[in-house]
């Protein structure tokens, strides 16, 4: 089928997207990297095929082997017949604007396979490790019938936990020699793991970290998904739903080069997901989710319609006389609120 079959409208390439053509489906994606109505149109008509995938989000400090024991995770699905998507967030240049893209490098076996799609995308500057149309992506890919989508974050540090409002499963990934037994703790990642892999698990010092692990586990505290989503929704007027604590991540050593340990990582994917259905804590991360996505789109919106009627230069001017503090940023803010929530 020639791309001019399904490029015209929306319409035509979620037809062509649900019919299982794959160019419909980049095509689709990139009109969602790239915003705009088209891309809401073509999401909106989605939206109700969704639901079906488990989204397992991989997290981690970098150099702890995730893009490794996503491809290995990926391969693992596929031989249990399993259709998997792939979405690697690289990170942005703040400086060029460019990203490496490098997962479609790395994840270079796994091509040709017609049950596995990978998609790259830039950061573009959006913080927290997950590119702004992440979950929009997540959401055409779900519509196109992908049993698990795999979404590995771009492992960047304390931001990380952006993930949790993102994944059904989050997966933690840390590895023995990283200049800290837990690095997690610091990232402040640990908290939202719902399984805990120690990869290259082959290395000296292995154990010492599922001890430490365990140790952090065995300690309590908060838990940081409920913390973050509350420290991030709460502003929007919004509580979050609190976590169920009754679920203990496991932790699974694996050496992804050697495919070790991976049958049980997915194992530990798997059960978690049965727990999910089973507790009721599914519908509530459900809600989180929604809630998470309704924000960003509302956020997005007022953004969108400041630009729209508020002139560059009057801004640009409202934004010198903030620097030079003549004006308050919340004042400013009050001024501009009517013109953007009045404009048709």
């Amino acid at each position: 089928m020639s791309s001019s079959q399904f490029s015209s409208t929306p319409t035509s390439l979620v037809d062509n997207l649900l019919a299982g053509n794959r160019r419909a489906l980049a095509r689709t994606i990139t009109l969602v990297e790239n915003d705009g109505a088209e891309a809401h149109d073509a999401l909106a008509a989605l939206y109700r095929r969704t639901g079906q995938a488990h989204i397992v989000g991989v997290t981690g400090s970098p150099g702890t082997g995730k893009s490794t024991l996503v491809n290995a995770l990926a391969k693992a699905y596929r031989q249990r017949g399993y259709t998997v998507g792939i979405v690697a967030v690289d990170p942005t240049s703040p400086f060029t604007g460019g990203a490496l893209l490098g997962d479609r490098v790395r994840m270079r076996d796994l091509s040709g396979d017609p049950g596995i799609f990978i998609r790259s995308m830039a950061t573009r500057g959006s913080l927290g490790g997950l590119a702004q149309a992440t979950a929009d992506v997540i959401l055409a890919l779900d519509a196109a019938g992908f049993q698990r989508i795999l979404v590995e974050t771009v492992g960047v540090g304390q931001a990380e936990v952006d993930i949790a409002s993102t994944a059904h499963s989050t997966v933690v990934v840390e590895a023995p020699g990283m200049g800290d037994e837990v690095q997690a703790i610091k990232a402040g990642v640990l908290e939202i793991a719902d399984i805990l892999a120690v990869n290259k698990a082959d290395r000296e010092g292995a154990d010492k970290t599922v001890t430490a692990l365990h140790m952090v586990l065995g300690s309590g505290g908060p838990s940081l998904r409920q913390v973050q989503h509350h420290g991030r929704l709460m502003e929007a007027g919004l509580p979050a739903q609190s976590r169920d604590e009754s679920w203990t991540p496991p932790i699974i050593k694996t050496v992804a080069l050697r495919d070790q340990g991976v049958a049980e990582l997915l194992e530990a994917i798997e059960q978690h997901r049965d727990y999910l259905q089973t507790s009721g804590e599914l519908q509530r991360r459900e809600e989180d989710r929604a809630r998470t996505a309704l924000i960003h789109i509302l956020q997005a919106a007022v953004l969108r319609r400041l630009q729209e009627n508020v002139p560059a230069q009057q801004l640009q001017q409202l934004v010198a006389d903030v620097a030079s503090r003549e004006l308050d940023p919340y004042s400013v803010a009050e001024h501009l609120l009517p013109a953007v929530l009045s404009a048709s």
